[in-house]
C-alpha cells in the first residue's frame, strides 16, 4: 500500500521520481507528491488524483534538483486532499518526510508536539514524524530520525530529505518494505523492485529496525541502536521488460497470458524430467521432520487464501494429513493450537503482507514449522519462515492476482505429492502419474487462452449485470470464490462464490433473469449433482455460464454459455478452470470502462493492518 521512490545522483531527479511513481501505481493510491532539493532549497509539489495530474502540474512549474523523494498515498488517516498528500513538511519547511504504514500513537504525539508550539497542517499520522525529526535535529539528520523513531509505535517505511543535510536521503523501515538500488554514481529507493528494474539490478533490502544513510555513491546501514551493519547487495534476476506491458492493453491481460511460461518456470528445477523426482531443497525440512508432521495449516489473505483452500483438498487427498485454512488476520490474534509437529504454510505473492507475516511470527512463537510460498526473492517472509519456496512467476503488476495464483497452486500441488510420497500415502507410480499431468499442464493453459475471443463474447453478454453467483463443488469451490473475487476487484460487480450445495440454503432467493450464475462443472462423482444445481437455476430464470471439460456435450443443452477447458486430472482441474474466469472478469471490466490494473480502493500489497 502506498509507494515511495527516491533518487540521488548526478542527474535531474524529477524524471526518475515520476517514472518510479508510475511503476508503483499498481500498489493503489489516491494522491501523489514529490519533493526535491535544488541549490540547497526544498521544493514540494503534490496533488489529489493520478500521477498524470501531478505530471501536468510539474510541466507548468518544473522543479530542479539532483536529490528527491516521491510518494503515492493510499488514505488511512485523513481523507484524500492536497494537505494530506505526502511529502509532509516540518514547521520551517526545511525537511520533508514520505511514509508508508501507520503510526499508532500519533494522536498522543500530535497533542504533545502541538503543546510545544508545532503547527500542524494535515490530519495525517505521518506529519508527526516531520515535527518529531525537526525537534530532534541538532546537525545530524540520521541521528534525528533515529531519535524520533524511538518515540513511535506502529509500522513504517520512510524517507527524509533536508535543506540542512542536502546530499543524502535518510530511510528507515519497520514493517513496511523498503529497498535500496545501487547504480553508477546514483542510488535509488523504492517500496518495490519493479520501480527500479530499469535502472539497476543490484539491491539491498532493509530489514525491520534498520536505517540507511544514502548518497549517490555510498549507502551506510545501521540498526535501531545506531550500530553500523555490513550488508552485501543482491542481484535481481527479473529483467526490465518483465515489468512492462509488452504490447498488451493492461498488465492483467499480459499476466494472464504469461501463465503457461510462469507455470513452466515454477516446475523447472524442481522436477527431474526422466525420473519425475521432486526437489525442494529450500524447504529446510528433513525427511524425518516431514514424516513427523501431523497437521498442516495454510494461512493467507485474499487470492492466496483461495490457493490455501485448494491446498487443503490436495494435502488431505494426497498426503493424508489433517489440513486447515486460516485467514491470516484471524489466525494471528487467536490462540491457535499448534505445536512442533504442526506445519504452517504461509502464502503471499509479495512476501510483505502484514497479517500473513504476523501469522508466521505467531506460528514460530508456538514452535510450529513454517514454510512460505511467495514470489519475491529476499522478501521479509522469505527471511522469517523456516523454509521458503519461490513461485518464480516474475513481477506481477496488476492488482488483481492471476499468474501468482496459478503458480501458488503449482507449488502446493508439488508439495502435496512430495509429502504424500515421503509419508507413504501415495505410491511412486501414483506420484509419477500426477507429475506427468502437471508437466503437460502449461500446454493445456495455452489451449484455454486460445479461446479468449469466445470468453470476450460471453463478457459482452453479461457486462451490465449488477450481481453474480459463482458455484463449485469440491476443488471447484475455491475457484468459485476466486472467480467471484476477480469480478469484484476489477469490474465492481457484486459477486459471491458458494459451494454449489449451499445454493439452496439462501442464495437461491436472489436468482432471477438478471442474475448470471457461473458454474464449475468438472467431471467426477459430483457431476450429476452439479447438473441438478444448474437445473434449479434455470427453473428460476437465471442465466448460466458453465466452465466444463472438453467433450461434455450434455452440459451444452443446459447452459446459456459453455466455456470448455481441456481434460486433465481431477486434482489439477482448479488450475485450468480459473483461467477462463480471469479472462471473463478482465473483459467485463474493460467493457464497463473500469481501471483494470488499478481498481479503486485496492492495493497490490497490503502492508498495514
Amino acid at each position: 500500500m502506498c509507494g515511495i521512490f527516491g533518487y540521488i545522483g548526478d542527474k535531474e531527479a524529477l524524471p526518475f521520481l515520476l517514472e518510479g511513481l508510475k511503476k508503483l501505481e499498481y500498489r493503489g493510491y489516491d494522491s501523489a507528491g514529490i519533493a526535491t532539493l535544488h541549490k540547497g532549497k526544498l521544493f514540494v509539489t503534490k496533488c489529489v488524483g493520478k500521477i498524470s495530474e501531478l505530471e501536468t502540474t510539474l510541466q507548468k512549474k518544473p522543479i530542479g534538483g539532483e536529490v528527491g523523494i516521491g510518494h503515492t498515498r493510499w488514505a488511512t488517516h485523513g481523507q484524500p486532499s492536497h494537505v494530506n498528500s505526502h511529502p509532509h513538511e516540518d514547521c520551517k519547511s526545511e525537511l520533508v518526510v514520505v511514509h508508508n504504514g501507520i503510526i499508532e500513537n500519533y494522536l498522543e504525539l500530535r497533542r504533545e508536539l502541538a503543546d510545544r508550539g508545532h503547527d500542524f497542517r494535515s490530519s495525517t499520522d505521518t506529519e508527526v514524524l516531520a515535527h518529531l525529526i525537526e525537534e530532534k535535529y541538532a546537525g545530524n539528520l540520521l541521528l534525528a530520525v533515529r531519535e524520533a523513531l524511538l518515540l513511535v509505535r506502529g509500522s513504517y517505511a520512510l524517507a527524509v530529505i533536508s535543506e540542512n543535510d542536502p546530499q543524502k536521503i535518510v530511510a528507515a523501515r519497520s514493517g513496511s518494505p523498503l529497498i535500496i538500488g545501487h547504480g553508477e554514481e546514483e542510488s535509488f529507493l523504492s517500496s518495490d523492485i519493479p520501480a527500479m528494474l530499469k535502472y539497476t539490478s543490484r539491491i539491498t533490502q532493509l530489514e525491520n529496525g534498520e536505517m540507511a544513510e544514502i548518497t549517490a555513491t555510498e549507502t551506510r546501514i545501521y540498526d535501531q541502536h545506531g550500530k553500523s551493519l555490513a550488508k552485501t547487495p543482491s542481484l535481481i534476476s527479473w529483467d526490465p521488460e518483465s515489468a512492462e506491458k509488452g504490447g498488451y492493453s493492461h498488465f492483467m491481460l499480459k499476466e494472464i497470458h504469461e501463465q503457461p511460461s510462469a507455470i513452466r518456470k515454477t516446475i523447472e528445477g524442481r522436477v527431474e524430467a526422466d525420473s519425475h523426482k521432486i526437489h525442494f531443497d529450500e524447504l529446510n525440512l528433513t525427511e524425518e521432520e516431514i514424516r513427523k508432521v501431523n497437521r498442516v495449516v495454510f494461512t493467507a489473505c485474499g487470492t492466496s487464501w483461495h490457493a490455501g483452500l485448494v491446498g487443503e483438498y490436495l494435502f488431505e487427498q494426497l498426503a493424508k494429513l489433517p489440513t486447515e485454512v486460516e485467514y491470516a488476520a484471524e489466525f494471528r490474534y487467536r490462540s491457535p493450537i499448534i505445536d512442533e509437529n504442526t506445519l504452517v504454510i504461509a502464502i503471499t505473492q509479495s512476501g510483505e503482507t502484514a497479517d500473513t507475516l504476523a501469522a508466521v511470527w505467531e506460528a514460530k512463537a508456538r514452535n510450529a514449522k513454517t514454510i512460505a510460498i511467495c514470489n519475491v526473492t529476499g522478501s521479509t517472509i522469505a527471511r522469517e519462515a523456516h523454509g521458503v519456496v519461490y513461485t518464480n512467476a516474475g513481477p506481477e503488476i496488476g492488482v488483481a492476482s492471476t499468474k501468482a495464483f496459478t503458480t501458488q497452486l503449482t507449488i502446493i500441488y508439488l508439495l502435496a505429492i512430495l509429502f504424500g510420497k515421503r509419508r507413504g500415502a501415495i505410491s511412486e507410480k501414483e506420484a509419477t502419474s500426477l507429475i506427468s499431468d502437471l508437466i503437460s499442464l502449461p500446454q493445456k493453459v495455452e489451449r484455454v487462452l486460445q479461446g479468449e475471443s469466445l470468453i470476450e463474447t460471453v463478457a459482452d453478454t453479461f457486462r451490465s449485470a449488477t450481481n453474480a453467483l459463482y458455484l463449485g463443488r469440491g476443488k471447484g469451490f475455491p475457484i468459485a470464490l476466486e472467480g467471484a473475487l476477480k469480478l469484484k476487484e476489477v469490474s465492481y460487480i457484486h459477486a459471491e462464490g458458494y459451494p454449489a450445495a449451499e445454493m439452496k440454503h439462501g442464495p437461491i432467493a436472489l436468482i432471477d433473469k438478471n442474475m448470471p450464475v457461473v458454474v464449475l462443472a468438472f467431471s467426477g462423482r459430483r457431476y450429476e449433482k452439479t447438473l441438478g444445481n444448474i437445473e434449479e437455476v434455470k427453473a428460476r430464470g437465471g442465466r448460466v455460464i458453465v466452465v466444463a471439460s472438453e467433450g461434455d456435450k450434455q452440459i451444452a443443452s443446459q447452459a446459456d454459455e459453455v466455456i470448455y477447458i481441456p481434460q486433465t486430472s481431477e486434482a489439477l482441474s482448479p488450475l485450468l478452470a480459473v483461467i477462463p474466469l480471469q479472462i471473463l472478469a478482465y473483459y467485463i471490466a474493460v467493457k464497463r470502462g473500469c481501471h483494470v490494473d488499478q481498481p479503486r480502493n485496492l492495493a497490490k500489497s497490503v502492508t498495514v493492518e
